[in-house]
């Protein structure tokens, strides 16, 4: 909406603009993108989207268009945490409120945006250890695929894991890489891992993400490896791809990371356009799934 103009009320269509990088890889990020349109349409908004390309330029070039459209709110997903405090600053002096959705970001003003919204990565890493504690009875040689370098999931997702298995002497992290959240370079990552000296040594895999596990396993089954017996896997997102490979016993356990917030976003869309108060932090609620579970989970999958 123009500025200038007063806001109708929150049951009123109106203007609100916001932009999701795809990060948990391509078909979620659609399926995602269509519940969100569905979730406007329902609500008489009109939503326009910016898939970003998984690049932090290509999101502050979308939040400068939407500043210049005058637009009620924006809500988006920063694909790292660090850099958007100069394009934010100028988000607040045009008095356009700002949702974070799925990812935080580092500032040193926390008025920049009204509230986050999404998972406790950090906990996330350390549901991951906990299982991979508990299945190899604390003793394993870990590799790891960690997700894009800078982002919120990778940082805190590697944190939480750590800071389990610091508990844990015979637990250790020997091979560590970025896979970029993508299952061609988890799958990349891993044959290189593979064809280490190393590699006969790696009995646990802890990846940021599904798609880079999925990658991974196809690495395995090439080098005549089985996933899931030879080399325990623990991932992160929850996502039907994984469910499959656990039902096939080719992944050990996911830990949900639930991208499903549509409705809770636009709870807070309709909150701020009635001027109501809203908590900084809001954290979806997640689960851990095993292999036992996969089957009967499977048809449940939303995504």
């Amino acid at each position: 909406m123009p500025k200038g103009k007063s806001h109708p009320s929150p049951a009123a269509k109106e203007n609100r603009r916001w932009i999701l990088p795809n990060w948990r890889g391509e078909r979620l990020a659609h399926r995602e993108h269509r519940i969100n349109q569905n979730e406007a349409a329902k609500r008489g908004v009109e939503l326009v989207f910016s898939d970003a390309q998984q690049k932090q330029e290509n999101q502050i070039k979308a939040l400068r268009s939407f500043i210049a459209q005058g637009v009620d709110v924006i809500a988006f997903s920063p694909v790292v945490e660090t850099g958007w405090e100069p394009v934010l600053q100028d988000i607040k002096k045009e008095k356009i409120p700002v949702i974070l959705s799925d990812r935080a970001v580092d500032v040193t003003d926390n008025s920049l945006y009204v509230t986050f919204i999404g998972a406790d990565f950090i906990e996330e890493g350390r549901r991951a250890a906990n299982w991979l504690v508990k299945a190899s009875g604390g003793k394993s040689m870990i590799a790891e695929l960690v997700g894009t370098p800078g982002s919120a999931p990778a940082i805190d997702r590697k944190k939480g894991f750590e800071e389990v298995i610091a508990k844990h002497p015979d637990m250790k992290i020997f091979k560590s890489q970025s896979g970029d959240f993508t299952r061609a370079k988890g799958k990349e990552v891993m044959e290189s891992f593979l064809k280490s000296p190393e590699a006969k040594q790696i009995n646990a895999l802890f990846a940021h993400n599904d798609d880079m596990a999925l990658g991974a396993i196809q690495a395995m089954e090439e080098a005549g490896v089985k996933p899931g017996k030879d080399i325990l896997i623990v991932s992160i997102d929850g996502v039907r791809g994984a469910f499959e490979a656990m039902a096939a016993g080719k992944l050990n356990c996911t830990v949900e990371c639930n991208p499903l917030i549509g409705p809770q976003l636009f709870d807070a869309v309709d909150a701020i356009m009635a001027k109501k108060e809203l908590p900084k932090r809001t954290v979806v609620e997640e689960g851990v799934f095993e292999q036992s579970q996969a089957a009967a989970e499977l048809p449940k999958r939303k995504y």
